[in-house]
C-alpha cells in the first residue's frame, strides 16, 4: 500500500493546492527559539507567535519546497560545493560535547556515538547516555595513535592474517603464544571503543553544555566483567539455556553471566527514566546462529578479521558465547552501579531501536525491528498491566510476557503472530521476496544453524518436516522458548513473519500511532523485503531509498493482534514521487508532535558520481543513484501546522558520516546529535584536498541537467584543521545567542 506525496497529503488532512502555497509564502514551524529577522519567505528566518521559524539547508538536489521553475533549478544547481563540516541554517551553531578518546569516568568516550538519550535531573542538568555500535577498521586504525596516544601491533597481526586470506582463528591459539597476546590487545581496544557511555551534563548561561564528571560516569564496554567492572545481568526464559549445563554447543563457564555489550546502534527511552541499548550486527563479532537447544555455535565459527577494511571477529580470541549477544540492553544511566541487563523476551536478533506504549491499566508493549535485509518488525506484550507509566517498577513486566513478529498485507492491514512453541512451521517463501531468498533454521538440528532457501519446494519438504516452532527445538517447555527467543529471526522466518525493508527505528506517537522507518528495499546478502509490501511510488521492486510507515493497532489497544499500515513518507527524488531524501532512520517527535528524522545512506554510496542514468537501455537501479544525495542529513516532518505533509532538511553532516540519535531537550531549546564514522572511507583528509565530480540531476518536474560537485577527500572533523584525524563526536545544536 504505497502512498504518493499527493496521497500523504490527503491522509493528513492538507491539500495539494494548499501545500504548493505553502512552499512559497511560509517558513516552517521550529522547537527552537531563535531571532526573527527578515521577511516571511521561505529564505528568511521568523519567529510565529510561540512557534518559531529556520531556513533549510541548501542539498546537492532540488525540492519543491524551493519553488523555483526549471531554468531557475539548473541556474542554482549547476555546481555545488559539500562541506565538511556539520551545516545548519543561519541563526543556529553547534558544541562539541564529546569525541572519541575523551576521558569517561575510569576509561574513554568510545567510537561511533549512535543512539542518545538524555535524562534531566534538574533543570538544565543531567546525564547523557551514548551508545558505541562499532568501530570503521580502516580509519580507527589510521588513527588511533595519534587520537589515543599509544600504539598497537598492526602490522605483526596483519603480516600474519594476509597469510591466512586476512583471517585468524585466535581462540584455538595456545595462551602463550605472542601471536594471541597481540591480536588480544587489538581487540581489547576496539571493544572498549564499543558498548555505552554515561555522562553527566549541565547548562551555562551562555546556553552551551558542559561536562559535570559526576561519580555516575562511566563506560559499559564490550568487554565490562572480563577483568574489571560487573558482569551483566539478563531475565526472561534465555536465562535458562545460559544456565543449561548440558549444551549442545559451546559453554563459555559463565552461567547467566555475561562479559559486556557491543554493537550499540539506536535505543529508546523509557517513560520511567531508563534507557534501553540495541545491540545490533552482533554477526561481525560473534557467532549468530545457534544450536537447536539455543546454545552458542564455537567462537571459531567467526574468527579474528584483520585486512585493510576492518578489524571484526574480536568476540573469538576472548571465548564469547554469541548467544549472549543481540538483544535490547537496559540501565538506569543515574546509577552508578547499574552495568545493564539483558531482558530476553524482548528477543535476540540485530536490534535497532525500540518504542515504549506504557498506558495505566494496559499491557505494556515494547517495539523494535531487525536491521537487515529481510528483517522483522516485532512487538514484546507484558503478562501484566502498567499501574502507573512513571514507575521504575515497570522494567519487571519485560521479565514476563510473549514476542510476537509482524505479517503485513499488501492491503493495509496486519498481524501480530507470537513466537511460542505452539505457533505452526509456515515459512516465507522466496518467491514472495525480493531477492528469492529466505534463510531458516538448518533442517538437519544436530549440526545447528542456519540454511539459505532459494527454491519455494524446498520450503514444503521443510513443512513436512517441522509442524511448529516447538518441533524445531530441544529442551523443556521453557528452555524450547528460550531458544526461539535467542533464535528470533530465523525462527521467525520458519513461522511466516514478513520479510521487510531494513526497519530501524519505531516512534510512538501521542495518540498511540507507531511510526516505523524502513531505511532500504533493496535486497543482499541476508534476504529482501516482501513483494506486495516494500515498493516504490510507481510500484519499483529493490526501492533503496526508503520508507516511513504508521502503524495503528485495532482499537488503538498495545495488546492487540491486528493492526492497520500506511506508508507516510517516501524517500526519493522529488521528480519520481520522492520527498528529497534517501534512507531515512532514527525518528524523534518534539514537543509539538511533529518528526524529526535522520538520514542513513551507506557510507560507499556518498557523492558517488553518476552521469549516466541508463546503462544498457535499462534505468540504472536507485541504489546507482544515491550519490545524488550527496551527505547524510537531518529533516524535519511536520505532521501539524500549515507544512504538514512536507520535509524539510534542517542539517548536512560532515563527510562521510551518519548522523543518529537526534534528542531534544525539555525545554526544546538544543538537539544533540551523534556523528559518527566521519572519514570512514577516505580516512584522514590530507591538504583539504577535494575533487570535481559530475552528476546527472532532475529538476523537481523531470528535467535531467549535469552538475558539477565538489566533494573532499576524507575528513577532518571535528577539529577541521589541515590534516586533523576524524573523529566520531556528540554535539550540541542550539540557536545563536544576541
Amino acid at each position: 500500500m504505497v502512498m504518493k506525496r499527493r496521497n500523504l497529503l490527503k491522509f493528513l488532512g492538507v491539500s495539494t493546492g494548499t501545500a504548493l502555497l505553502c512552499q512559497g509564502t511560509k517558513g516552517l514551524s521550529s522547537p527552537f527559539r531563535v531571532a526573527g529577522q527578515g521577511n516571511d519567505t521561505v529564505t528568511n528566518i521568523i519567529k510565529a507567535s510561540h512557534f518559531l521559524k529556520f531556513t533549510p539547508v541548501k542539498l546537492p538536489i532540488p525540492l519543491t519546497i524551493e519553488n523555483l521553475n526549471d531554468e531557475e533549478q539548473t541556474s542554482a544547481y549547476k555546481s555545488y560545493e559539500v562541506v565538511d563540516d556539520v551545516v545548519l541554517p543561519e541563526g543556529f551553531t553547534y558544541d562539541v560535547i564529546a569525541q572519541w578518546g575523551d576521558k569517561v569516568g575510569d576509561s574513554r568516550f568510545g567510537y561511533n556515538n549512535d543512539y542518545l538519550s538524555f535524562i534531566e535531573t534538574k533543570e538544565n542538568e543531567g546525564f547523557l547516555t551514548i551508545n558505541f555500535e562499532y568501530i570503521s577498521g580502516k580509519t580507527w586504525k589510521e588513527t588511533y595513535e595519534k587520537v589515543i596516544g599509544k600504539s598497537l601491533p598492526f602490522e605483526d597481526v596483519k603480516a600474519i592474517a594476509d597469510q591466512n586470506g586476512g583471517t585468524i582463528n585466535g581462540f584455538e591459539l595456545p595462551q602463550d603464544d605472542p601471536l594471541k597476546a597481540k591480536i588480544e590487545a587489538i581487540a581489547k581496544e576496539a571493544l572498549i571503543d564499543q558498548g555505552i557511555g554515561v555522562i553527566s551534563l549541565r547548562k551555562n548561561e551562555q546556553g552551551q553544555w558542559q561536562r559535570t564528571y559526576s561519580e555516575a560516569d562511566r563506560r559499559i564496554t564490550g568487554l565490562s566483567g572480563l577483568e574489571e567492572g560487573p558482569y551483566l545481568k539478563a531475565t526472561g526464559p534465555g536465562v535458562k539455556i545460559f544456565e543449561k549445563e548440558k549444551k549442545l554447543g559451546y559453554e563459555d563457564g559463565l552461567g547467566s553471566n555475561i562479559i559486556g555489550t557491543f554493537q550499540n546502534c539506536a535505543g529508546g527511552t523509557t517513560p520511567w527514566g531508563t534507557v534501553l541499548s540495541a545491540e545490533e550486527n552482533i554477526q561481525d563479532q560473534v557467532p549468530e546462529p545457534v544450536m537447536a537447544d539455543g546454545s552458542s555455535l564455537d567462537p571459531s565459527v567467526t574468527p579474528f578479521v584483520f585486512n585493510e577494511q576492518y578489524i571484526d571477529g574480536r568476540g573469538n580470541v576472548f571465548g564469547l558465547a554469541g548467544n549472549k549477544y543481540g538483544w535490547m540492553v537496559e540501565i538506569d544511566p543515574t546509577d552508578k552501579n547499574d552495568y545493564g541487563t539483558k531482558h530476553t523476551w524482548l528477543g535476540r536478533y540485530r536490534h535497532e531501536a525500540v518504542a515504549f506504549r506504557a498506558e495505566t491499566g494496559r499491557k505494556l508493549a515494547v517495539y523494535s525491528g531487525c536491521d537487515r535485509r529481510g528483517g522483522h518488525l516485532y512487538k514484546f506484550v507484558s503478562d501484566n498491566n502498567v499501574t502507573d507509566p512513571k514507575d521504575r517498577k515497570n522494567s519487571r513486566l519485560m521479565e514476563s510476557g510473549m514476542l510476537y513478529g509482524a505479517v503485513f498485507n499488501s492491503d493495509g492491514t496486519g498481524k501480530w503472530v507470537a513466537l511460542t512453541s505452539e505457533t505452526p512451521i509456515d515459512p516465507v517463501l522466496p518467491s514472495t521476496v525480493q531477492g528469492g531468498m529466505v534463510m531458516l533454521p538448518n533442517s538437519d538440528r544436530q549440526v545447528g544453524g542456519m540454511i539459505k532457501v532459494t527454491e519455494d519446494q524446498n520450503i514444503i519438504t521443510f513443512k513436512d518436516k517441522f509442524k511448529t516452532l516447538g518441533d524445531l527445538y530441544i529442551g523443556t517447555p521453557e528452555e524450547k522458548q528460550g531458544a526461539i527467543l535467542i533464535d528470533a529471526h530465523f525462527a521467525g522466518n520458519a513461522a511466516g513473519i514478513t520479510c521487510t525493508a531494513r526497519p530501524e527505528d519505531t516512534e510512538i506517537g501521542e495518540d498511540g500511532t507507531l511510526y516505523v522507518t524502513f531505511t532500504s528495499g533493496t535486497p543482499g546478502g541476508d534476504g529482501g523485503p516482501d513483494k506486495g509490501v516494500f515498493r516504490g511510488p510507481d510500484g519499483e521492486m529493490n526501492y533503496e531509498y526508503g520508507w516511513v510507515m504508521k502503524i495503528t493497532e485495532d482499537k488503538n489497544d498495545p495488546a492487540a493482534m491486528g493492526f492497520r499500515w500506511d506508508i507516510l513518507a517516501t524517500g526519493g527524488e522529488p521528480a519520481k514521487g520522492g520527498m528529497g531524501f534517501s534512507n531515512p532512520d532514527n525518528l524523534m517527535f518534539d514537543n509539538q508532535g511533529d518528526l524529526w528524522m535522520v538520514t542513513d545512506m551507506s557510507t560507499s554510496g556518498h557523492n558517488n558520481e553518476i552521469t549516466d542514468r541508463v546503462k544498457d537501455g535499462e534505468p540504472v537501479s536507485t541504489k546507482s543513484l544515491v550519490g545524488i544525495f550527496g551527505n547524510n542529513t537531518l529533516w524535519y516532518l511536520p505532521l501539524h501546522g500549515d507544512n504538514k505533509g512536507m520535509a524539510f532538511p534542517f542539517a548536512i553532516g560532515p563527510m562521510e558520516v551518519e548522523m543518529t540519535g537526534p534528542w531534544l531537550t525539555e525545554d526544546q531549546q538544543t538537539l544533540f546529535l551523534a556523528v559518527q564514522h566521519p572519514g570512514e572511507a577516505n580516512g584522514t583528509r590530507q591538504n583539504m584536498t577535494s575533487e570535481k565530480r559530475e552528476f546527472s540531476i532532475l529538476t523537481t518536474s523531470g528535467n535531467e541537467f549535469i552538475q558539477t560537485r565538489t566533494v573532499p577527500l576524507g575528513s577532518n572533523w571535528p577539529g577541521k584543521q589541515v590534516n586533523d584525524p576524524p573523529r566520531p563526536a556528540v554535539i550540541a545544536i542550539r540557536p545563536v545567542k544576541e
